[in-house]
């Protein structure tokens, strides 16, 4: 079986939380406050702040940017639902736009026609390791005085001309084990705002600034030192990873035939979370099974976007969004990960082609 992905833990990361084992330092502390400051100098902000997954980093960035009820949020909803679900948790309502056709994520064009006065925050997600296209969203958010919260947990290392993601505006990544490194579970918050940086340390920790005064509401969202010591191992070798994701990204396109293969726009780097494809003609679901019967780990990253879903239809989400609609019928995701070898890559790309006939590659 060849696995859609797999966490590489080696003796660095064995070694790393024998020590915080021995050390008796357990729970947050020096280890989290050390993988901290690398990501943050990784991403290059000034600020980084460590909670215990992606879906409370987003919550976290949400409330420090104080929103609340009765307040917007744009997004897209072709995204795992933590992303619109944060907006949820805070009171606030997803306000939802189509995606790009090509790229997959959110059309920057459709974001203006979307603001109202209930509108805060724009937050576009950088898609299997695709980042969005910040330079309109950026353009609007500053006309508009919104905020920007980067949903980059699946975009460690991508960047947007030149610029790492999660450095545009306030960036939440997640460090579950499909992702591009892994903390086994964990997020951070990354950020140039010491306003913002200093109110996520607070919420994630019960609403303290200083040890048993509370000054507001907030949650045991901590990282672990055990946690932080094997993402610290971890992104010694984010790099190396994402170039080998790279690599295998690039023979998959070069040797696919007969189906839609991922786009690159220049001035981008995807650090390919994901290796999606479009399998077109209703053929993707048939296509599934026989790679599964090959021993070809598959999956639809998503097979429904959010607003068809059902406690979101049932929470009133009634609308039509053709392109998230068609991607959610067509998208189906290859093994890409740093684990696989050339006679991995080899038996995929026979094993789709086979299925997927003769045609030519599609670009579009």
């Amino acid at each position: 079986m060849i696995p859609i992905a797999q966490p590489l833990i080696g003796e660095e990361e064995k070694q790393a939380v024998l020590e915080v084992l021995g050390s008796g330092m357990l729970t947050q502390g020096p280890r989290v406050q050390a993988f901290e400051e690398a990501f943050a100098q990784y991403c290059g902000v000034k600020y980084a702040v460590a909670t215990s997954s992606g879906t409370t980093a987003l919550h976290v960035a949400l409330l420090a940017h104080g929103l609340g009820p009765g307040d917007e949020v744009i997004t897209t909803p072709f995204t795992f639902i933590a992303s619109a679900n944060a907006i949820l948790y805070v009171g606030a309502r997803p306000v939802f736009v189509d995606i790009d056709p090509v790229t997959f994520n959110i059309r920057p064009d459709l974001v203006k026609a979307a603001i109202t006065s209930h509108t805060k925050a724009i937050m576009p997600v950088h898609l299997f390791g695709l980042p969005a296209d910040m330079d309109p969203i950026l353009e609007v958010a500053g006309q508009y005085g919104l905020a920007v919260i980067e949903d980059a947990c699946q975009a460690h290392g991508a960047e947007y001309k030149g610029k790492r993601v999660g450095s545009f505006g306030t960036g939440c990544f997640s460090f579950y084990p499909t992702k591009n490194i892994t903390t086994a579970e964990g997020g951070m918050i990354t950020t140039n705002d010491e306003e913002i940086a200093e109110k996520c340390r607070a919420i994630r920790q019960h609403g303290m600034r200083k040890r048993y005064y509370h000054d507001e509401l907030g949650f045991n969202f901590r990282m672990t030192d055990v946690h932080a010591a094997i993402g610290l191992a971890q992104l010694g070798k984010l790099e190396r990873f994402n170039e080998t994701r790279i690599a295998n990204a690039r023979y998959l396109s070069e040797h696919l035939q007969g189906v839609v293969i991922p786009a690159v726009p220049e001035g981008r780097r995807h650090v390919f979370h994901q290796y999606t494809v479009r399998v077109l003609d209703g053929r993707r679901d048939a296509v599934l099974d026989g790679l599964r019967e090959r021993g070809i780990g598959t999956g639809a990253y998503y097979p429904v976007p959010v607003h068809q879903q059902r406690f979101y239809k049932d929470m009133g989400y009634d609308l039509t969004l053709p392109e998230a609609e068609r991607a959610a019928q067509e998208v189906l995701s290859l093994p890409v990960h740093p684990g696989l070898s050339v006679a991995d890559l080899q038996t995929i790309t026979e094993a789709v082609n086979e299925l997927c006939g003769d045609g030519i590659t599609f670009k579009k």
